[in-house]
């Protein structure tokens, strides 16, 4: 397995696995126009590729203080392999990089798992409320 940046020749197997893995993600977050929302803006989106195939994928964000890591998925078939956690990996050393000092990240507090997931691989849940509003 290698964890890279993504290229346009990942698209079809990126849009693909985003479909898979975030199923019951809302209307606006359709897989197709986050990637190109997302790369008119940068390239933090990375990909885990095993012998030619897209079997994971995460995107980052950076604000000039702290960085983020989005949308991280793995194949099915390859999870609990380390895939996500060198995803994370990956995303953190780039944001790292560029300067940031905390590296954040949001999880459906239902989603047990994934939380547990974090938690090992040192994140720490805070003490805080998350708020949005959709503005299109």
């Amino acid at each position: 397995m290698h964890i890279r940046y993504y290229t346009n020749e990942d698209k079809k197997q990126v849009i693909l696995l985003w479909q898979k893995v975030f199923f019951d993600a809302p209307p606006w977050a359709e897989p197709s126009i986050l990637l190109k929302k997302k790369l008119e803006v940068d390239n933090l989106v990375f990909v885990a590729e095993d012998n030619g195939k897209v079997i994971g994928s995460s995107m980052a964000g950076y604000d000039g203080h702290s960085g983020w890591v989005y949308s991280v998925a793995v194949e099915p078939q390859h999870r609990m392999k380390g895939v996500g956690k060198e995803l994370v990996h990956f995303a953190t050393e780039v944001l790292k990089g560029l300067g940031a000092i905390k590296v954040g990240l949001q999880v459906d507090s239902h989603n047990k798992g994934v939380i547990e997931f974090y938690k090992s691989i040192g994140f720490e849940i805070e003490d805080r409320i998350n708020m949005s509003k959709m503005v299109d």
